[in-house]
């Protein structure tokens, strides 16, 4: 079909199926216009406005002749959908022929999330702000700016008194919706998230104009749609839907699995509808379920969030990354933009263990089987690090370095650490038995004033200083294997919860002579 034929005249005869045919595009969020044989723009919906704004166009006119060439190529192939780039967002245009109504359907879809994907993998497509707990923009992020615009604000202004409200009485297990904003002709869904450790409040938008309009397509539409008789059988699926269908293992005429059926009438009794996800062939869609009453049936409304899932990976990867560098705390300082981070503490509990007789035992071993396992004792050592919410600091050789009282959650941190270093020993044991080679390990911890802070650029390193940590360190090269080493002030520090065994005076390296004594075990 060529676009700039004569409008056939018998076109006015088709006018009440047209009408009846416009109230489904009408409700769409996505983009549906309709195009003459000549060229002339005869019907588009709500959706449509910016695409219209870059096209200069509106119902009743020509459209442009580069865009009618555009859409011209289009008919040829869907492979060349016309792309439209409106301010932030991209759309691509797909143009089907309607032969039957002497009509062209021109279907847009939204691919900026893919684009963004594309052109810089850090970036997320959708909006994330900061909100502080006096109710105050912290920080917004470029895909917030409608939401921004429309609120009025600005970074260091409040947020509008009963929204600021609802966002901060958000609870510590509260993760649905709070509140709606209208911004630039979508519905966005706030979620607030209170992030405890560094006492702000995360605003997550999740753009919802989908939910809030029915979706009914044709067949031609490059977006899902399937129906679920109110029986529970797949009665119809648009051939954009066949990864979904794939992903439900369903095709036309299939019942529903029990299960699946349930959830998907559970959902469409909600006012605002429900959400599926549904993954195939590496893509993933989120499938929102309509109840369309009027004919009794049910409706799925699919849209390919691949793209914002991978963005949601790959932060959370980053995140992993980092915080498996540097304190959760220490980590956020540096975000904002502290560049000397160094901190004094009047009370430290550090703990050094390494492996005894590790030069022999590196000698027998083959280097792959070395590295085993000292993964293995690490491995095991970070979990009881977890397990005493303490911090690991650093590995050197085959000797590992943990502190306690550095996070400011409690003044019981040499009570953590002796725990710890007893759980390392009965670690050290089994693991032994394990691989079947002698392991035994030194422990020496100290308890005292200490300085800690970031240093260096590149794979910078969080570390800690001073006597405290020369005298943890002697007490366990000075130490007695499978046993904990401590000096006297450690020793009275844990008096009341703890026996010891007095090991007497020690020549200890840049200390000279040193009364220590060894954990016997908790009283």
């Amino acid at each position: 079909m060529t676009l700039d034929r004569p409008l056939e005249p018998g076109l006015a005869l088709v006018e009440r199926q047209i009408a009846a045919i416009n109230r489904f595009p009408d409700q769409n969020p996505h983009p549906v216009m309709r195009m003459a044989p000549d060229g002339t723009l005869m019907y588009a919906n709500v959706a449509s406005a910016p695409i219209l704004s870059v096209w200069g166009a509106a119902v009743g006119s020509r459209l442009p002749a580069e865009v009618r060439a555009g859409l011209s190529a289009s008919l040829e192939s869907p492979d060349a959908a016309l792309e439209v780039a409106c301010e932030r967002r991209t759309f691509s245009v797909l143009a089907v022929d309607v032969p039957d109504l002497g009509f062209v359907n021109l279907y847009g879809t939204d691919i900026t999330a893919a684009k963004a994907i594309d052109r810089f993998p850090g970036g997320n497509p959708n909006p994330v702000m900061r909100m502080s707990t006096d109710r105050r923009l912290l920080y917004a992020n470029r895909a917030s700016e409608p939401i921004v615009r429309a609120l009025g604000l600005s970074v260091g202004a409040a947020f509008p008194e009963a929204l600021g409200e609802a966002l901060g009485a958000v609870g510590p297990e509260s993760r649905g919706p709070i509140s709606e904003v209208d911004a630039d002709g979508r519905t966005y869904a706030l979620t607030a998230v209170y992030i405890p450790e560094f006492d702000f409040i995360n605003v997550y938008g999740t753009d919802v104009t989908a939910r809030k309009a029915i979706n009914k397509f044709p067949d031609q539409n490059p977006n899902p749609v399937l129906r679920v008789s109110s029986e529970g059988r797949l009665e119809y699926a648009n051939p954009a839907s066949l990864l979904v269908r794939k992903g439900l293992g369903l095709e036309v005429g299939d019942e529903l699995p029990p299960e699946l059926l349930d959830r998907i009438r559970a959902d469409a009794e909600k006012p605002e509808g429900g959400l599926l996800e549904v993954s195939a062939e590496g893509r993933t869609y989120d499938v929102l379920v309509v109840s369309v009453f009027e004919f009794n049936f049910i409706n799925l409304y699919g849209t390919d969030v691949t793209a914002a899932r991978q963005v949601e990976r790959a932060n959370a990867e980053n995140e992993r990354l980092l915080l498996n560098i540097l304190p959760a705390s220490i980590a956020q300082r540096l975000r904002d933009g502290e560049v000397v981070i160094a901190d004094r503490f009047d009370e430290m509990t550090v703990l050094f263990a390494d492996v005894v007789d590790f030069t022999p035992l590196s000698a027998r071993l083959s280097a792959n089987q070395l590295v085993d396992l000292l993964n293995r004792v690490f491995s095991a050592f970070d979990r009881l690090a977890d397990r005493f919410r303490l911090e690991k600091i650093k590995t050197i050789g085959d000797a590992y370095m943990v502190a306690g009282g550095l996070t400011g959650d409690g003044d019981d941190h040499p009570e953590r650490v002796v725990e710890m270093g007893l759980a390392m020993l009965e670690e050290a044991g089994r693991l032994s038995e394990d691989v079947g080679e002698p392991l035994r390990i030194r422990v020496g911890m100290h308890v005292g004033p200490a300085i800690a802070g970031v240093i260096g650029i590149r794979k910078f390193i969080y570390d800690v200083w001073g006597d405290t940590v020369n005298t943890a360190s002697r007490m366990e090269s000075h130490g007695v294997p499978g046993r904990i080493q401590v000096t006297d002030i450690t020793q009275r520090r844990l008096a009341e919860r703890y026996d010891f065994e007095l090991r007497g005076t020690v020549d200890v390296k840049g200390k000279g002579p040193t009364v220590t004594y060894l954990v016997s075990g908790p009283r």
